[in-house]
């Protein structure tokens, strides 16, 4: 099959493209989403949530090949296997690319790994998602921006979770960007309609040589089986995690009960309550 824009091989089939034409169709796509949602400037101060996975590596690729002012902060969950090898990858990475990498982990921050978390709370995946929220927020601060490497699959994922489990309020969360909240860095999605395979294609065609391995605590959450169903259901009806965000873009404008956002009383951090959730199992740990 020839690409349909050079007589060149394809590498990608729909849209038939070969290894430059596919790079410049993400490339564009990406692009085209910071500007069409007001995502980002060449002004702002950008911090990259990044994991040393496909997501972040390759957003960390795109922004910073495009002259933005990005730094890369990474959560050490304290995974044996996994994510110490994934963090060593985006320390070299970093390095090659005179990118600023700060590291904070769950053991210095929270008192323990995830690792022996898991053993107390069951799936891991419900404290660890909190903590790791809590520790970006709040080392986030001074940064204009924090850009996040979430893709379509990601999102869709995200709007089917929230309407099995009735939690529509979560919505105004959702999106390209969130909503500007006093105490919160505003967080950015430049991959939002990029599927997933794409950024595990365009990862490879450019080299940037990242273990594509799961999270060994991710089949047990809620998520891996949205995820699971999901996939079936676009194997059987090719679009459906677009029309899934695409429908979730033009219905989001509809109010939803948001609760007040207050101050926690324990790290000053903004929470929901008067304790924030990263407290409240901060302190079950300990007892």
């Amino acid at each position: 099959m020839k690409c349909s824009k050079c007589e060149n091989a394809a590498i990608y089939e729909k849209p038939a493209l070969c290894k430059e034409h596919f790079n410049e169709y993400f490339e564009k796509k990406v692009l085209k989403t910071i500007k069409e949602y007001d995502l980002l400037s060449k002004k702002d101060k950008i911090c990259v949530a990044a994991s040393g996975g496909k997501d972040s590596v390759s957003l960390l690729y795109v922004l910073h090949k495009y002259g933005y002012s990005v730094e890369a902060l990474a959560i050490d969950e304290g995974i044996a296997g996994y994510r110490d090898e994934s963090l060593e990858f985006l320390k070299k990475f970093c390095s090659e690319k005179n990118i600023v990498l700060r590291i904070f982990s769950y053991k210095d921050e929270v008192g323990s790994t995830i690792d022996i978390l898991s053993k107390k709370y069951s799936p891991a995946c419900s404290v660890c998602g909190t903590f790791r929220r809590h520790l970006l927020e709040k080392h986030s601060k001074g940064y204009d921006k924090i850009v996040t490497g979430h893709n379509l699959d990601d999102e869709s994922q995200a709007v089917l979770m929230n309407i099995l489990k009735a939690q529509t309020s979560l919505f105004a969360r959702q999106g390209p960007k969130t909503s500007s909240v006093k105490g919160f860095t505003q967080k950015v999605k430049p991959f939002y309609f990029i599927k997933e395979k794409e950024v595990m294609i365009y990862a490879y065609l450019n080299g940037l040589n990242v273990d594509f391995k799961e999270c060994p605590y991710a089949p047990q959450s809620f998520r891996a089986h949205v995820r699971d169903l999901l996939n079936e259901y676009e194997a059987k009806n090719p679009g459906a995690k677009m029309n899934i965000v695409l429908h979730y873009l033009k219905s989001r404008n509809i109010k939803t009960e948001r609760k007040e956002i207050k101050t926690c009383s324990k790290c000053g951090m903004p929470s929901s309550g008067n304790i924030c959730k990263a407290c409240r199992i901060k302190a079950e740990i300990k007892q």
